[in-house]
């Protein structure tokens, strides 16, 4: 096992992991992809540099972009005939594994190629497309994507950037009206950006049609802003510093009528105003939904970054040895300790499910951008799907690596083993690109939409039928005779209310069930204030936002569950099913039990079996901590990737060392007595007649 001979095992199992397998499993259906990646990313040019000045880190990560552009690692998802491969699936991939080298390179990469060069081609003309994208592609021309405002992140809507159309020059003036609307913490903008995509509200003839956006130079060729064009610099930040963001903001520029990318909006040179989506709010939406692909490569890397996490966390706690408690010669290898494997296992299974989530994801992607099911419908779900899995992977990310951090103590803490530098960079991941509590918004409006929808067209007899079972569940849960049916199953029996917790179908619903209860008590909440002037149902909502969220998390947490799950039905190999199935279990139980409040409140689960989870969970993480190691060993990542010291095989090695000193040292005539132990001996003479 090399680095990893000094592991402990546990429970004694016929079950065991296939690594290989897993490994291809865990790949998914972009493998070959994400092995191209890594190998590239193996080459120390693309790895970050710890403790470099800001200005350092940007020249550092400007020079790995072109490196990527000289490795043809970043035209995946371009269209064939200007290099690319017309494959979005694998681009996204891809460039999840780039924060594995470094996060930075990872975000202005994807400022570059994901955002600016797709906004280019999603939103702009064939003619557009061939007239910028060769630049984009090769970087002779960096951009940056200037959405978001001082004023309005996430509320895009509402920017306060405008784009005035004349008419006798034929041309639009893009304009900052007031310091609020001013562009920030746009990637490329502070040093390198040449060109912005601009999103701006677009005014012709006296009416504002909305968000749309615009294509402009913002630099002259020695670098300086051209006229009009005020350029700051964001500075220093938590992280990311290799990205230089920038802040630009616009008095009366004026840019050519062609410059706006019109797929979805287009303005005549006598200033009509024409779109293919004549609703506003559906061609808004439409727009914004072409750009789903940078959550989307976020949530995908967070979960890269959690499994380097764990691989460091779990190696290291596989190794050091800390107190006497079994042996009066030999310490205790961390992860024997159950505090240890509880913190480190479950979090293990989450990342695990994520992955799962993530690949789900993925392919959802594909099939809307590849033209396989573009339908409103899917764009809709992947939407949805996006918004769900985004705020839980990077939310995740940072708690693995604080975890792991902690894990790993002192050694955690030193720059070499990345914890830290990774949380720094990772840090911002969950309130951009949609910060996560407006993204899970989403998905609740989602899911109440979806919920009002399935009584809409219903006949009067099947809603008295629903009403009268709804009554009838409520009456069951109110008065506790579920729980105390449960009691009577399982009194005095702690197996029994085991065995129940462990079967996919009570797994299922009772996950699905809190989803289906949460989302129907809000919209009972909610359902009065219909027909309120809009005031009051602001109101109404934001009084119940908390729920509204705590709905989408629930609604998340069900995904994941349901993707682990289908995802054990590719697992070929019998050992690995298995230990995969507890690695499943542990996932779906403690998030049951993270919410076991919700469960006993409502009468879902009785006291009886609530006081059986934390025990089974607990013997679970057991059963599965002789196979941790094999199964982060299975996330395919090599040293160049991991780099860090605690995974390097390192802390076994000092171990060893300490273990023979000690060993040897017993056995000479030089090993010196323990006080405690000359102490003992003192005091046995004494009682001696």
């Amino acid at each position: 096992m090399g680095a990893h001979e000094d592991v402990t095992t546990g429970p004694i199992d016929t079950a065991a992991v296939d690594t290989a397998h897993l490994e291809e499993l865990l790949l998914g259906r972009w493998a070959e992809t994400r092995r191209t990646a890594r190998e590239v990313l193996k080459d120390p040019v693309f790895h970050k540099v710890e403790n470099q000045t800001k200005e350092d880190q940007r020249e550092r990560t400007f020079k790995q972009c072109h490196a990527l552009v000289e490795a043809k690692a970043v035209h995946r998802a371009f269209p064939e005939e200007f290099g690319g491969d017309n494959d979005n699936g694998a681009n996204i991939a891809a460039f999840e594994e780039l924060v594995t080298a470094d996060p930075s390179l990872q975000i202005k990469a994807g400022v570059q190629w994901g955002l600016f060069g797709a906004a280019v081609l999603h939103l702009g003309s064939r003619e557009h497309q061939q007239q910028w994208l060769p630049g984009i592609m090769d970087l002779s021309v960096p951009g940056a994507y200037a959405m978001t405002e001082f004023g309005h992140g996430s509320d895009v809507a509402a920017l306060g950037t405008t784009a005035t159309y004349d008419p006798e020059t034929e041309e639009f003036l893009i304009h900052t009206p007031f310091t609020a609307a001013t562009k920030r913490y746009l990637g490329n903008a502070a040093l390198h950006a040449t060109a912005a995509v601009v999103f701006a509200q677009l005014i012709t003839r006296g009416v504002n049609h909305g968000v749309h956006c615009f294509y402009m130079q913002i630099r002259d060729e020695s670098g300086s802003p051209l006229p009009g064009i005020t350029i700051n610099d964001d500075g220093h930040k938590g992280g990311l510093n290799g990205v230089d963001n920038g802040q630009l903001s616009f008095d009366q520029v004026r840019v050519p009528r062609t410059h706006l990318l019109n797929r979805y909006g287009d303005v005549a040179a006598d200033g009509t105003y024409t779109s293919p989506i004549t609703s506003p709010g559906r061609r808004f939406f439409t727009m914004l939904g072409t750009l789903v692909q940078g959550r989307v490569s976020l949530s995908g890397a967070a979960v890269a970054a959690s499994k380097l996490a764990l691989i460091g966390a779990v190696t290291y706690g596989n190794q050091r040895r800390q107190f006497h408690a079994a042996s009066s010669t030999e310490e205790e290898v961390l992860l024997d300790y159950q505090l240890h494997q509880r913190r480190l296992i479950p979090r293990l299974a989450k990342t695990v499910a994520l992955s799962f989530a993530q690949e789900k994801l993925l392919g959802k992607l594909d099939e809307v951008f590849s033209g396989a099911d573009d339908s409103d419908e899917n764009r809709q779900e992947l939407e949805t799907l996006a918004a769900a899995v985004k705020p839980v992977a990077t939310w995740h990310g940072l708690d693995m690596l604080q975890e792991a951090r902690e894990a790993c103590g002192g050694a955690g803490f030193i720059s070499a083993n990345r914890f830290t530098s990774l949380r720094a960079d990772l840090d911002v991941y969950v309130t951009f690109e949609g910060d996560n509590n407006v993204l899970l918004q989403l998905v609740a409006k989602r899911l109440l939409a979806d919920y009002a929808a399935e009584f809409k067209n219903a006949d009067v007899g099947a809603l008295a039928s629903y009403v009268a079972n709804q009554a009838g569940d409520r009456i069951m849960h109110r008065f506790g005779l579920r729980r105390a049916l449960q009691g009577v199953r399982d009194t005095g029996n702690e197996r029994r209310s085991a065995n129940w917790f462990k079967q996919t179908a009570v797994q299922h619903d009772l996950l699905a069930d809190r989803v289906r209860q949460m989302v129907a008590d809000v919209a009972a909440q909610l359902r009065p204030v219909a027909k309120l002037p809009s005031a009051q149902q602001a109101k109404v909502f934001n009084d119940h936002q908390y729920e509204i969220i705590n709905t989408a998390k629930a609604h998340a947490e069900l995904l994941l569950w349901e993707a682990f799950t289908e995802g054990l039905e590719s697992v070929q190999d019998a050992g690995t099913r298995q230990v995969l199935t507890w690695l499943r279990d542990v996932y779906a139980l403690t998030t049951i039990e993270e919410t076991l409040d919700w469960y006993l409140v409502n009468g879902r689960i009785s006291a009886q079996r609530a006081r059986t989870l934390s025990p089974y969970i607990n013997r679970l993480v057991a059963r599965l901590r002789p196979h941790a190691q094999d199964i982060v060993d299975s996330f395919g990542y090599g040293p160049e990737h991991v780099r860090m010291e605690v995974a390097s095989g390192a802390e076994a090695e000092r171990q060893h060392e300490a273990i023979e000193h000690y060993r040897a040292l017993r056995a000479s005539s030089a090993a010196p007595v323990e006080e405690k132990t000359l102490l003992e001996r003192q005091r046995a003479a004494a009682k001696r007649p």
